[in-house]
């Protein structure tokens, strides 16, 4: 864990982790995620000196609950995600660009 977490966050690290593996998520897999449930909180409140667009505007871990995981409802990257991608690549006209359109102009990637 990094030093810059507080005792708050290191604990919400080993309660995601926890209950990661408890799911049957692989012990790597597992520290992923919670690593990345306390990073983008960290980034949301302000504790990070850089975070992403999606970080900041996107729901909190919390609640969101898991919205674009599992087998219902929306899947894949969310359209900022992949304007993002799109904007590394430096796809021209990805601005106006639906997130089917941004998919298939990044490969196939839905």
């Amino acid at each position: 864990m990094p030093k810059e977490w507080t005792d708050k966050q290191e604990r919400q690290y080993e309660h995601v982790r926890d209950s990661e593996k408890s799911q049957g998520a692989s012990t790597r897999r597992a520290k992923e995620i919670a690593a990345r449930v306390v990073n983008k909180n960290r980034a949301q409140a302000g504790q990070t000196k850089t975070a992403s667009r999606t970080s900041l505007q996107d729901k909190s871990p919390q609640q969101r609950g898991g919205e674009r995981s599992g087998r219902r409802g929306p899947k894949g990257p969310t359209r900022d995600q992949l304007y993002n991608e799109a904007r590394q690549r430096g796809i021209k006209g990805r601005s106006t660009m639906t997130k089917s359109q941004l998919a298939q102009a990044l490969g196939g990637k839905k």
